[in-house]
């Protein structure tokens, strides 16, 4: 199976994104019968949605896993829906700073995930690794991006499924500030894990898995 998974470069002045680093690793050893792509996207509105499709039109897969930085969670975390939404609370790596701006005028409101959510966070955690379902993938680029994907699924690629994971801070972004991380590798054995189950099955778990608030 042809898969495409994309990772962000660095913004708000780090010099890494740990999840074009894990990203990257997955691609190097995949895991056993993919044939997995790494694309770096710019953080960059718009910019990085014609990245994301100029490497679906290239690679042609048949599954794309998006994944994005973000700081402060606790473990890899599944998205479930992306919403029609950018409302920046810092500007991207080009100054841009929407707000209030759909991603894609006219679109819905909102996309769920064609990624069984539930199975592979029970995937993350059966490799000993925190992991959730989310509920939101905030309104910066990872949602920006998740929503281009999913709009392309719904409108000219009926045949291919995707989803977003966000991964945490690598240790190396927070020796100086008290906020979780995740090792690499580890990110990456996660994400192999959300692949592989991606690919096996569409079928989701039946078991809750919402936030308690």
């Amino acid at each position: 199976m042809k898969v495409l998974i994309t990772g962000f470069e660095p913004f708000q002045g780090d010099s890494v994104n740990p999840s074009w680093e894990a990203a990257s690793l997955v691609a190097a050893d995949p895991p056993p019968g993919l044939d997995v792509t790494a694309v770096e996207l710019s953080c960059v509105y718009g910019t990085a949605i014609e990245e994301l499709y100029a490497a679906v039109a290239l690679t042609d897969p048949e599954l794309v896993l998006c994944t994005g930085q973000a700081g402060g969670r606790t473990g890899l975390t599944v998205e479930r829906v992306a919403v029609n939404a950018d409302d920046a609370r810092i500007p991207d790596n080009a100054g841009n700073q929407p707000v209030d701006r759909p991603v894609v005028p006219g679109g819905p409101v909102a996309y769920f995930a064609s990624l069984p959510v539930k199975r592979c966070v029970e995937a993350v955690r059966q490799e000993g690794l925190p992991a959730s379902v989310s509920g939101t993938a905030g309104a910066f680029l990872c949602n920006h991006v998740f929503y281009g994907l999913a709009h392309l699924i719904a409108t000219e690629r009926p045949g291919l499924r995707g989803g977003f994971v966000h991964v945490p801070f690598s240790p190396g972004q927070v020796t100086d500030r008290n906020e979780p991380s995740m090792s690499v590798p580890d990110m990456a054995r996660g994400l192999a894990a959300v692949l592989s189950t991606a690919a096996r099955t569409t079928v989701d778990l039946n078991v809750p898995g919402g936030a308690p608030h």
